[in-house]
C-alpha cells in the first residue's frame, strides 16, 4: 500500500494556468513577442525558466533580459496565487482524505519556490505538507523525475511507495520515470489525450480520488 502522496501545484491544487498564460502574453508582448493562448499552453508542465529559454531561442528579444521577464511574470503569478486564482475542486477534501489515512504528503512543482510557498499559505497547509520541493533547484525539470525523487527522499519513503497527482503530461511522464504510481487529472480539453494512458488512473477531478485509493 502506498505510504506517501506527492501533489503537483499549477492546474491541480490551484487554477493558475490561465494566469500563467495571461501574464506571459502580457509581459512578452512588452518585448515584442506576440504569443497566443495555444502557444502558451504548449509548454504546460515545463519548468518556467526552460519555457522562457524556449521562446527566446525561437524569437529572440532585446528590450528586457530573460531574468527581468522571468521576475516580472513571477511577480504577477505570486499576486494571482495569493489573491485571485481559485482552488481546484476537491483540494481540501483530498488533503483531509490522505492525512486521515496516514499518508505523508508532499508538494513537488516546476514552479518557483516563492510561488509554491504562496500556494501553501493560501491553503493554510503548512503543517500538512511534510516536504515542499521546487524543480527550480534541480538540474533538470519535468519530464525528468528528479523533483519527485527528491520529494520521496525528503519524506523518507521509497519511490515505489508513492502516488503522484498530476495534471500535465510532462508531470505524468516524470512520475512514471520515478517508478511511482500516478493519478492523472488532465484539464478537460486534454482528458481524452491517449498519451495519458501511461498513468495508473485518469480522473476528472480530485473529488474522484476516494474511488481509486486503496482502502
Amino acid at each position: 500500500m502506498p505510504k506517501a502522496v506527492i501533489y503537483d501545484m499549477d492546474g491541480l491544487l490551484i487554477d493558475s494556468e490561465p494566469y500563467w498564460r495571461k501574464s506571459m502574453i502580457k509581459v512578452l508582448a512588452s518585448v515584442g513577442l506576440q504569443l497566443t493562448e495555444e502557444q502558451c499552453a504548449s509548454t504546460t508542465g515545463l519548468r518556467f525558466d526552460h519555457v522562457l529559454e524556449y521562446w527566446y531561442e525561437k524569437y529572440p528579444w532585446e528590450a528586457k533580459t530573460i531574468v527581468e521577464v522571468h521576475e516580472e511574470i513571477l511577480d504577477d503569478m505570486e499576486y494571482a496565487i495569493t489573491h485571485e486564482a481559485q482552488l481546484m475542486p476537491g483540494v481540501i477534501e483530498s488533503l483531509e482524505l490522505f492525512t486521515s489515512r496516514g499518508y505523508k504528503v508532499a508538494l513537488a512543482s516546476s514552479s518557483a519556490m516563492r510561488l509554491i510557498q504562496a500556494c501553501v499559505k493560501r491553503l493554510h497547509a503548512q503543517e500538512i505538507f511534510k516536504a515542499v520541493i521546487s524543480a527550480e533547484h534541480e538540474e533538470y525539470g519535468k519530464p525528468h523525475p528528479a523533483v519527485f525523487i527528491k520529494a520521496a527522499a525528503e519524506l523518507k519513503v521509497h519511490p515505489l511507495d508513492c502516488i503522484v497527482l498530476e495534471d500535465s503530461l510532462m508531470g505524468v511522464i516524470a512520475a512514471k520515470a520515478a517508478r511511482m504510481q500516478c493519478v492523472a487529472i488532465p484539464a478537460p480539453e486534454n482528458f481524452d489525450n491517449p498519451k495519458f494512458a501511461i498513468a495508473d488512473w485518469r480522473l476528472r477531478s480530485l473529488t474522484e480520488l476516494a474511488s481509486v485509493l486503496p482502502a
